[in-house]
């Protein structure tokens, strides 16, 4: 089990991560925008960090932000919440290449699932029904 976590997103999704990892003992570090930063999930967190404007390319997307953040906390793992970066085969991959745990698919399997026509031939290699 990962002793700190970050979470790379905001809202709901952000808030019910980190109700769970109180659960779990887990300490959380919430990332956010300049404006969001009286937000629950900020409030909510053991930690916070800034990480750029209110534009969603100068913060929440944005994977050199979000890795100093989570390198500047010293966390072991990332988790990429919903939406954002939680599909984004760069993101996982960097965060993997920094030596941080990526919570969610490993970064292969994200790039092959994008690629449909990869998708639906790994699909009928297991057996699973698809449609031509």
């Amino acid at each position: 089990m990962f002793k700190k976590l970050l979470i790379a997103s905001r809202g709901e999704i952000a808030v019910r991560i980190i109700r769970a990892c109180k659960e779990l003992g887990v300490s959380t570090v919430a990332v956010h925008s300049d404006v969001d930063q009286d937000s629950m999930h900020v409030r909510l967190a053991d930690e916070s960090v800034c990480i750029g404007s209110q534009q969603p390319q100068n913060s929440y997307l944005n994977i050199a932000a979000l890795l100093s953040a989570a390198e500047l906390t010293n966390v072991e793992a990332v988790h990429p919440g919903y939406g954002f970066l939680s599909e984004n085969y760069n993101f996982a991959e960097m965060v993997t290449k920094h030596g941080i745990k990526f919570i969610g698919p490993n970064p292969q399997l994200i790039k092959s699932m994008g690629n449909k026509i990869e998708a639906k031939q790994i699909a009928s290699k297991n057996g699973l029904p698809i449609i031509p």
